[in-house]
């Protein structure tokens, strides 16, 4: 399956802020930090942007087409690992998020695919005027929203999270565009930049969103955070706080520094990381979602740290083609050469699809209640803790986060962490153990019909003793 694209922006990284969204600087003189540096700063409320109609803050140009697709509409024969792994069909006999908005902040979303059509709202665009989020030239957003809230596709059996979630679309970044600043001060190479990322989240929350899902992660060393990156803080933090809405986000990928985080977080201090990725930093506010691969183990991609939340399938994906009418698994770049469609990116939409799940069948939870319940069902590490930094509280268990009965929720109830709950997901292809039963049932019937010969033998054998009849035994 083949489209035109760059596959660095799509496959197998989360898209990141070009324009270096923490913005670290560090002031001259300045004195050291005294908390850990896995800890962003406290939260200043007043750097929270004020609601204002979306548009590109600065006049950006498109560098190259828009993606096409050369996929024919294949037919892709296997439904998802991930979607039969986290048991969405079960799942959706509770909930399938029917009534419940779902923000998608990256780079557009395709209205018109068949999986979407009639749910996609637009939202606003910062990369075009007059767009409103409901063009996609990259592809990712769309991608992205697949995996959140397609509706089924009959012929394979795909089916998004929330299949019937509506989705309010932002245009944040985009790779086709750029920006050359006359001054040469301001050069983007494509478009975004953090400023827009905080402006989004106030404008999907005052459009009615309860969920949003940002596939966007940019690495930095831990260094002091510039005033956009303590918009966005602010910003997601009266998301979550005042205005109840829970906000899921990609963990990051390793990469280049130019893709994704150059660095992994793998020394044994979580209080001092080798680099901080955000929105992911902000773990008190956001659901940061690693990825994990079919066996059951981190990708190898996924970027550790003490905010990761829990985790969801990220390789192997299948969702919709964003250019077409139907599936796709795999990107092509410029070239045509074709990648598996991985990343933390994809993780993300699955959690945020199961957010827009419990918030249908439990309307009177918080956004903060909704967070932990996902956290307490989740298949958590086996380790005293219930959580590492790798995974968080582990693979997500839709089934549980929707059926769970959680003390921390009972009226009464004191606000204190929630207990891990001891879930479990059944394996993907569970064997056959029909053979099995059958050899054992065939042995089983064996035995008794020898022991009943035994008894029966050993009965008549008695009886003519006691009549004084001679008992044949075996020879010596």
């Amino acid at each position: 399956m083949r489209r035109t694209r760059k596959a660095a922006a799509l496959v197998a990284v989360a898209l990141t802020l070009v324009t270096s969204p923490l913005g670290y600087a560090q002031p001259s003189g300045s004195p050291a930090p005294t908390r850990p540096n896995s800890e962003p700063p406290p939260v200043n409320p007043a750097l929270r942007p004020a609601p204002a109609t979306p548009k590109p803050d600065v006049p950006y140009k498109p560098k190259k087409g828009c993606i096409t697709s050369n996929t024919g509409n294949r037919t892709i024969a296997e439904r998802p690992w991930g979607q039969m792994q986290l048991r969405l069909e079960e799942a959706h006999r509770f909930a399938t998020g029917k009534g419940i908005r779902l923000a998608i902040i990256d780079t557009g979303v395709n209205a018109n695919h068949p999986r979407l059509k009639g749910r996609v709202k637009p939202g606003g665009d910062y990369v075009e005027d007059g767009k409103g989020g409901v063009v996609d030239c990259d592809g990712h957003g769309t991608e992205v929203a697949g995996v959140a809230a397609a509706s089924r596709d009959e012929a394979t059996g795909f089916v998004g999270a929330a299949p019937d979630a509506e989705i309010l679309a932002f245009r944040q970044t985009s790779d086709h565009f750029e920006f050359k600043d006359p001054t040469g001060r301001d050069n983007r190479a494509t478009a975004g930049k953090v400023g827009t990322l905080a402006q989004a989240i106030v404008m999907a929350v005052e459009g009615g969103a309860k969920v949003i899902n940002i596939s966007l992660t940019a690495c930095e060393p831990p260094k002091p955070p510039s005033d956009q990156e303590r918009a966005l803080q602010a910003a997601i933090h009266w998301a979550v706080n005042e205005r109840n809405v829970v906000v899921v986000t990609a963990a990051g990928n390793l990469g280049t520094p130019e893709s994704g985080c150059a660095t992994q977080n793998d020394n044994q201090n979580p209080e001092n990381v080798n680099v901080v990725a955000s929105p992911p930093w902000y773990a008190d506010d956001v659901l940061s979602v690693a990825s994990m691969n079919r066996v059951g183990a981190v990708s190898s991609f996924s970027v550790w740290g003490p905010w990761v939340s829990v985790a969801a399938p990220g390789e192997d994906i299948v969702t919709l083609d964003p250019a077409g009418t139907g599936l796709t698994n795999a990107n092509a770049d410029e070239r045509g050469a074709l990648t598996l469609i991985q990343g933390t990116s994809f993780a993300s939409p699955y959690v945020a699809g199961v957010v827009a799940l419990v918030r249908e069948r439990f309307p009177d939870l918080t956004a903060r209640q909704v967070m932990e319940r996902i956290k307490a069902t989740a298949q958590h590490p086996g380790n005293p803790e219930g959580r590492d930094h790798k995974v968080g509280a582990g693979m997500i268990n839709p089934v549980a986060a929707l059926t769970a009965e959680l003390p921390s929720e009972q009226p009464g109830a004191k606000p204190v962490e929630p207990e891990q709950l001891m879930t479990d997901l059944d394996p993907i292809n569970p064997p056959d153990n029909t053979p099995l039963i059958v050899a054992l049932s065939g042995t089983g019937v064996g035995i008794g019909l020898l022991l009943l010969t035994l008894f029966v033998v050993r009965t008549v054998n008695r009886n003519r003793e006691k009549r004084g009849t001679p008992v044949r035994r075996p020879a010596m």
